[in-house]
This record gives structure tokens, sequence and C-alpha cells, in this order.
């Protein structure tokens, strides 16, 4: 079962937390995530030009200046890959950028410790089914939608609707998961909504660029409608909120995506962080070591460079007359399921290795990917398995929400 609790606080922020069977997956505090700027687009000025580099310094308006790489600047040489097998070196910044002069960017990546955000010139726009790619011709199905029937029937569509020519631009499509066995005509007024929206956004631009100043020309929602624009596109059961005011609001949008068939509950009356030990599960988040049914545990530990996990088998030594590697994989495997959830939980992101007990059979390591695998799809987020390395090291990366 799929739950929702969004707790309005005293001062009007909002937390929101998804429950998958009482068990706490995903956690986003408005407080916390104010300065999550991921999305926004901006009219940026040029401060400074790095040849050497290859990349620039664009300000934004906000604390700090942003960084913006060649790649992120020259337009998309292919519509696969974009410009990541590109040879960067026969571009020269300086041909496409000047200082103190604006220029249209969007956040792909937020400030982080000491650095700066990080831009493009490449902007894409979310929808509730789709994403709207600026400037290709490019269209691609979520890897979630394992259908192969469904993935050559959502490009067809999405063909179709982009064939429609909007003010001779090329747009590019991501149909999302949410998209899934979704009819053309809801798709298209998700395609057009955004491509006015996009019109928007350049008709604003055109009139701040000529101040010559930097300014925020979207934000790209509050932490509540960007996470239920996503979610409720899933089974989600039930819906709780202690708000009036939230409650009319979801109402109205689950009856727009004709979601009204969710569970939607107002209740007043009691503190929602007591529902399925919400406090409790929320401070645990903070524990580096995590416990696991069989006695063995976890540990995470986050650095600048990558996040290491670490797996241990504790109290656990086996359940009589089983070997050695039989307790080995049995943790491992438990350790695998936690660790997938604690991804989501803590939104991690990056470079990720995991110290698995070491196993000596090709096919147990194989296991474990596949059962890693099953997992990760439950995540929203974008992740890939890298596989193991000569150190028995399982590498994966993951992109933050």
């Amino acid at each position: 079962m799929k739950e929702i609790i969004i707790n309005k606080n005293e001062d009007s922020s909002s937390l929101i937390a998804l429950f998958e069977n009482g068990k706490l997956v995903e956690k986003y505090d408005e407080m916390q995530d104010t300065k999550a700027f991921e999305g926004n687009i901006y009219c940026g000025i040029v401060k400074d030009i790095l040849p050497g580099m290859q990349s620039a310094f664009i300000d934004i308006g906000e604390n700090r200046n942003a960084f913006i790489h060649i790649k992120d600047v020259i337009p998309k040489v292919s519509n696969t890959t974009g410009n990541k097998d590109e040879n960067l070196e026969k571009y020269k910044i300086k041909d496409y950028l000047k200082t103190n002069t604006p220029v249209l960017v969007q956040i792909k990546k937020d400030e982080e410790n000491k650095k700066g955000a990080r831009v493009s010139k490449h902007i894409s726009l979310t929808g509730r089914l789709c994403v709207l790619m600026i400037g290709v011709k490019f269209i691609t199905v979520s890897q979630k939608i394992e259908n192969n029937e469904e993935r050559e029937r959502l490009k067809e569509l999405a063909t179709e609707i982009l064939s429609d020519k909007y003010d001779n631009e090329e747009y590019g499509l991501i149909l999302r998961t949410g998209a899934m066995y979704k009819d053309k005509e809801e798709i298209r007024q998700d395609v057009e909504k955004l491509i006015k929206l996009w019109k928007e956004i350049k008709k604003t631009y055109n009139n701040v660029s000529k101040e010559n100043k930097p300014c925020l020309i979207l934000k790209n929602y509050d932490v509540t409608s960007k996470f239920l624009t996503s979610v409720l596109e899933t089974d989600i059961d039930r819906i709780i909120v202690n708000s009036e005011e939230t409650y009319e609001t979801i109402k109205e949008y689950l009856k727009s995506i004709n979601k009204e068939n969710v569970d939607l509950i107002l209740n007043t009356t009691e503190d929602l962080m007591e529902i399925h030990d919400l406090k409790d599960q929320i401070e645990k988040m903070a524990e580096r070591k995590i416990w696991l049914k069989c006695g063995g545990f976890i540990t995470i530990d986050k650095t600048e460079a990558l996040t290491a996990i670490d797996v241990n088998s504790g109290k656990f030594t086996g359940k009589k007359n089983s070997n050695k590697e039989n307790t080995i994989v049995k943790v491992n495997k438990e350790a695998t399921i936690e660790l997938a959830r604690q991804l989501r939980l803590r939104n991690i992101s990056g470079i990720i290795v995991v110290d698995y007990i070491d196993m000596e059979s090709e096919e147990d390591r194989q296991e474990i990917i596949n059962l890693l695998t099953k997992e990760l799809k439950k995540d929203r987020s974008k992740t890939q398995i890298m596989g193991f390395t000569k150190l028995d090291l399982l590498e994966l990366t993951r992109k933050k929400i």
C-alpha cells in the first residue's frame, strides 16, 4: 500500500512523506529544501570566461555565480548522445559567450558545498506526462516503461504530435512513466501546455535581457507541487493531509488528472507525525548505521566525491546447517533491499560505492545485481548500475530528485 502524508506546519511550510507498506521511502521538507534551484530558468549575465577550461561563470542573482561548460553551450550535435561524445577541442567558448552579456540558462545541478550551481543553455521543461526539450529533434521513452509495444506506441504518438508545426521551432520529447497507456489527446494537452510555457519564458527573457541584469524567469515549482506532479501518476492508494487548503487543492488536482479513486483524507484531529511512527523514522535517517532484520547492518558515509555503503554481517551467523556462502548471500540480499530504500529516503546522489561481504560465486554477484535492479525500479530518480569492480565493489550512480 502506498500512502502520502502532507503535514502542514504552523509556519505554512509542509513536510511530505511517501510510505510503502508503512515504511518511509521518500521525505521532503519545504524548509530544508528552500534552496533547491534545480530546473529554475534565469536570465544570467556572463561574468568571467575561462578559455583554458572551456567554461565560464554566470551571475544568476543567487549567492554564488553559476558554472557553465562548453558542452552545455554549443547546440547538441546528436539526438541520442547530445554532446557527450563530441570532440570539444574544436570549439572555443569565446565564440559563444561574451562577458557582460545576457544568456538564458537553466540550472542542471544545484550548488553544493563551496561549488556554485551548474547551468546549461539546453532548456527542458517537465510536465505531468513528458519532458519538452528545446532546440532538438529527439523522442525517447522512460526506461521504466519496459513493454516494447507500449514504448513504440508512445514514440509514434509523440512523433505525430510534434509533426504539427509550433512556430517552426524544434522540440524533442521524453515520455515519462506517467504517459504509459495514456491516449494521444491527453499527451498532446501536456505538450501544448509546455510549449505555451516556453513561449512565455522567451517573451519574458526578451524583455528582461534588455536591462542586462540577472533575473529569475521560472521557478521549478515548490516542493509539494513538484512531488505531487510526479508521484500521483503512480499507484497511490491514500493521501492524508491536515490542512483544508491543501485538501481542496489536491482534490481539484486529482479530479483534473482523473485520479479521484485515490482516498483523500483530511485529518485535523491528530498529529500526523505519529502515523507510522513518522517522527521516529525521520530521526533514524540521520543515523550512520542501519540494522537489518537478520542481525547484519549497513553503514552510510557521504563524502564530497562519493557515498560509500558498507555491508556487515554483524550478529548474524546463519541458520543451523547453512554454509558460509549462503549466510553471506542472505545478508547481502537483505542489505540490497535496504540500501535501495535508503538511496530514495536520503535522496543520495552522485557516485555510490557498495562494499558487500565478499562473494566467491559470480552467480551470487549477478543475483545481487538483479535484486538491486528490481528494487531500484521503485525509485523515481534515474539510477545506473555499473557493476562490480576488480576490488569487488559495486558501483552505481543516482540523480538527485
